[in-house]
């Protein structure tokens, strides 16, 4: 497997769905940073190497969609897939009235995160924010 020089962030607080995307992530090639709290990400964010934020919606502390609401007044833009296992489908309008890239309904497939994570550097790369090697 090619190494990427890609970091992807995974903000869950739940330490099994962390865990387990890290060791997905890790085994595509990916960088990993795990974080389990949306405010633990937002200490990290000016220092993040991230090219594409994963975010569980319903953090504990605080809403996925309020993390990414937070981003983006503070001047950050990350590319952002939210996932949830709520079939709430105002939960999922919300993020996409947001300009998530993409909603994962858990458990969701190997294949619908590569997906929408390759939808998340696309749009990273077309905003200048990442160069491809």
């Amino acid at each position: 497997m090619q190494e990427h020089t890609v970091a992807i962030a995974v903000v869950d607080d739940e330490p099994g769905v962390r865990k387990a995307l890290a060791r997905l992530l890790s085994a595509l090639g990916y960088r990993v940073e795990s974080f389990a709290s949306a405010e633990e990400f937002l200490s990290a964010a000016p220092t993040s190497k991230a090219a594409c934020l994963i975010v569980d919606f319903n953090l504990g502390d605080v809403s996925g969609l309020e993390l990414a609401r937070r981003l983006f007044k503070a001047g950050f833009d990350f590319p952002i897939i939210f996932m949830t296992g709520s079939a709430d489908d105002t939960v999922r309008m919300q993020c996409m009235e947001f300009g998530c890239v993409a909603f994962l309904h858990k458990p969701f497939s190997e294949d619908q995160l590569i997906h929408a994570i390759q939808k998340g550097l696309e749009v990273t790369v077309r905003s200048g924010q990442f160069d491809v090697p």
